[in-house]
């Protein structure tokens, strides 16, 4: 087995390797995403794009991609940079109270939430059932059941809990599963069916 390196790919199928200054690309990669300057309704579906392609040599696809896609890297661009500028003008506003305000919230508000998620579900699950609830106890919870919504024992999961196929455990409860909002990111989404 033999690995490669990217900039000896980038090499050896362009013949160039373009070097950005350290921590650069990590913020572009952001302003980027934010920004969905490279999203295929801007620069076109490139997996597609490429498919098509009919050339070998990176020249080629260079003008190949320009003259289907006229305007796009400009539009990435634009997008790109705007949201740079956003950055540029929150940065001034980050100093060191406001760092540390934001750490607190991670590593205290958000994590506590993140961990104790169940408590919310449990008690928002039991109202729309007309019900009532209470946590489990450190026996129950070690059997996996979270709570109680009335009399059903409950087990209240991350979605992604689903995927783990190498877990054996047995729970002997009603399950609900429940994963963030990605799209808005403005809460969780829960699933049960009982």
């Amino acid at each position: 087995m033999i690995k490669i390196k990217y900039d000896e790919l980038t090499e050896d199928l362009i013949g160039e390797v373009v070097k950005f200054p350290k921590y650069t690309t990590q913020l572009l990669n952001i302003a980027n995403k934010n920004s969905q300057g490279t999203r295929p309704k801007v620069v076109g579906q490139m997996t597609d794009l490429i498919e098509e392609f009919p050339g070998r040599e990176y020249n080629e696809w260079v003008e190949w991609y320009k003259s289907k896609k006229p305007g796009a890297i400009e539009e990435a661009t634009e997008r790109v940079y705007n949201m740079l500028n956003n950055f540029r003008e929150v940065l001034g506003i980050m100093d060191r109270d406001f760092l540390r305000t934001w750490v607190e919230d991670l590593v205290l508000r958000q994590t506590y939430i993140g961990l104790r998620v169940q408590k919310s579900v449990l008690k928002r699950m039991a109202t729309l059932k007309g019900q009532s609830y209470r946590l489990s106890t450190p026996d129950e919870e070690s059997r996996g059941i979270d709570g109680y919504i009335g009399d059903t024992p409950v087990s209240i999961k991350p979605t992604t809990y689903k995927a783990m196929d190498m877990l054996v455990e047995k729970i002997d409860a009603k399950m609900i599963y429940y994963e963030k909002d990605e799209k808005k990111k403005d809460g969780i989404w829960v699933n049960y069916d009982f």
